[in-house]
């Protein structure tokens, strides 16, 4: 979904036009080139912030109609807080912020992005404008018309008025595809089931070729031949057949080993014959956000041409109860050989995931594995929905995730793995059972999941409170959020691309 707001970057002192939007810290102290736009309205400004409370704290606003002798319409301040405190992450937050005050305009804005220190650096100012592109996502493709009070989508022409415009414009263009890849991902979840459902998706994905993105679609067929029978018993009870998607993206050097990613791609979970309660399956339509999230990644990476051999699998069933469907007790034969007991039919996502991580592990020997799924409730009841959970058999991996996931605000928290786990999903009658009982739901999954990555560097991220339904955010006001997209380019950015 094309974005309806244009950002772009101008000279400081350009002249400003529509909406003003200026920046100071918690002294009300504005910077030089601020100063001037401002003029003698300075002080009428001041007077303004202490009658309206405002006292420049991080993210605070001010917005007022635009003094006599400032070439604007309206003008919002932004406060920063303590100069001393800000970080990197701020100026996504500033950008957000900024893109919530103006949503629903559609004419002109001007962005000063200047700190009362001096005009905001290259980084800074990318930041900035990320964070209004991130908050000014919308869908609303299915709204044949609008209500009184529906929140509208920012529509304007925002010009950031920056000191060096050249080197903001190189320095946001990586940033600008990562974006992409963040609505490509909020998109997916987004679509209502009988619009996306395997066939559809896997059509999707395959569009990265535009890109210079590689990709393989296994069908059914495909599958049986693999031996895929985890992933196969999940969506033998849908009209709508399952499918494998594979993508490559080769931008580092030849024959050396890529990074991987696999993501849990249910595009609608029933739960089978172990069938939901009715209150809110609907958001079911949003079990396929591990899968969303890899193929946003993949675009954001081939489309900022990042040095580095990638690949993206995604696993795309509907788990639904007909007359075919898997049944509770039914054991089915993996791809790696070991067999599993069913014991749920609603505890999905693991066989699906089996199949996909075993594939990608023996047909491409990653140097790294990283899969993402919607996968457990119990996850939630641990932390809520502010962090996904983190396992992992890679202590260097887990703290590279937990530094970069403070790093952009997408945190992830390491829970433990041990083998005292594995003893409940020991099953009677097969090599494992899909569930471990009513304790640590969240850890069996994922000592399921370990059985299957042959011994690769390997982190899974359970991230079903944070990909649909999170709280919104100063940069999200999405159901689908696109986490993880964020999180996983800056991983490969900060640890696994060439530098050359």
């Amino acid at each position: 979904m094309p974005d309806a707001v244009k950002v772009g970057f101008v000279p400081l002192s350009t002249a400003p036009r529509g909406i003003l939007v200026v920046f100071c810290d918690d002294t009300l102290k504005f910077g030089r080139a601020t100063s001037k736009v401002l003029g003698a309205s300075a002080s009428v400004v001041k007077r303004a912030s202490a009658t309206n409370r405002f006292k420049g704290k991080s993210a605070a606003t001010l917005d007022i109609l635009a003094p006599e002798g400032v070439k604007a319409d309206r003008l919002i301040v932004v406060g920063t807080g303590t100069a001393s405190a800000l970080k990197g992450s701020d100026f996504l937050k500033f950008g957000g912020v900024l893109a919530g005050k103006i949503r629903g305009d559609t004419g002109a804005v001007t962005v000063v992005a200047e700190l009362p220190s001096g005009a905001m650096n290259s980084d800074q100012s990318a930041s900035l404008a990320s964070g209004i592109r991130l908050r000014a996502y919308k869908f609303d493709r299915y709204k044949t018309r609008k209500k009184d009070g529906d929140d509208t989508a920012l529509q304007a022409d925002v010009s950031i008025a920056v000191a060096d415009p050249a080197a903001v414009k190189k320095a946001f263009a990586p940033d600008n595809h990562v974006v992409d890849g963040v609505n490509i991902a909020r998109d997916l979840v987004n679509e209502p089931p009988n619009v996306l459902y395997p066939e559809e998706f896997a059509r999707r994905a395959s569009q990265l070729r535009k890109i210079g993105v590689g990709i393989d679609i296994l069908d059914v067929k495909a599958m049986a031949k693999l031996g895929m029978g985890a992933l196969l018993g999940v969506g033998q009870g849908s009209v709508r057949p399952s499918r494998t998607v594979v993508m490559r993206w080769n931008g580092g050097k030849k024959g050396e080993p890529p990074i991987a990613f696999v993501g849990k791609g249910v595009c609608f979970d029933t739960g089978g014959i172990s069938i939901k309660p009715a209150g809110s399956m609907e958001d079911m339509k949003g079990d396929m956000g591990g899968a969303a999230c890899v193929v946003g990644l993949m675009h954001a990476l081939a489309a900022r041409k990042a040095k580095v051999n990638v690949v993206g699998a995604i696993g795309l069933v509907e788990n639904m109860p007909d007359g075919n469907a898997q049944r509770p007790g039914d054991i089915v034969t993996s791809m790696s050989g070991q067999t599993i007991e069913v014991i749920n039919t609603d505890a999905e996502g693991r066989l699906v995931l089996a199949d996909v991580l075993w594939y990608v592990a023996k047909k491409f020997k990653p140097n790294v594995m990283i899969d993402l799924a919607t996968l457990t409730g119990a996850i939630m009841v641990a932390l809520g929905t502010e962090h996904a959970g983190l396992f992992s058999n890679n202590d260097q991996l887990s703290e590279r995730l937990t530094k970069i996931g403070l790093e952009t605000g997408e945190r992830v928290w390491r829970m433990p793995l041990a083998p005292e786990y594995d003893k409940l999903i020991d099953s009677q009658f097969a090599d494992m059972k899909n569930i471990g009982g009513r304790y640590g739901g969240s850890i069996t999954a994922a000592q399921f999941l370990q059985r299957f990555v042959d011994n690769t560097p390997w982190a899974h991220l359970d991230i079903a409170g944070t990909a649909m339904g999170a709280p919104k955010s100063d940069i999200n006001q999405s159901w689908g959020s696109g986490f993880g997209v964020r999180l996983l380019d800056r991983l490969v950015a900060e640890y696994y691309e060439t530098r050359r």
